[in-house]
């Protein structure tokens, strides 16, 4: 049986198609899911990275980025370029496990660019807005 299996190594996501073998249920077989799973750091490291566009990539967030919190799917962009906000006000609204999560401005700015649009999958620490 192939499961496929998304792995994070050295800070980037790979799927990975691992075969488990021995039967289902056999508590000498290896893990609780069925049996040991063959599936080297050659295999993850050869796949290709999910991460396909640079918008998708993680990034070091400066002074005035507002990076992901978590990965999700942007439900609104709250507040537009150009506008002010100030520190704690909700800029972008995030989805994930069908929660709403609002993402908030850490600082007093002004709006410089908004990274995603509504509906995009994001991930983990990729940069959504922008301030000044």
């Amino acid at each position: 049986m192939k499961k496929t299996l998304r792995i994070s190594f050295n800070g980037k996501t790979y799927e990975v198609v691992a075969e488990i073998l021995g039967e289902t249920g056999s508590s000498s077989s290896g893990p609780a899911f069925g049996g040991p799973v063959t599936a080297t750091a050659a295999a993850a490291s050869a796949a290709a990275p999910l991460a396909s566009s640079p918008a998708r990539t993680a990034i070091a967030a400066g002074q005035g980025d507002i990076p992901s919190p978590l990965a999700g799917k942007v439900v609104s962009i709250d507040i537009k370029p150009g506008k002010p906000v100030k520190m704690g006000q909700g800029v972008i609204t995030l989805e994930a496990m069908k929660m709403n999560t609002v993402v908030s401005a850490h600082s007093d700015g002004t709006v410089a660019v908004v990274h995603v649009n509504p509906g995009d999958s994001v991930e983990e620490g990729q940069l959504l807005m922008t301030l000044e």
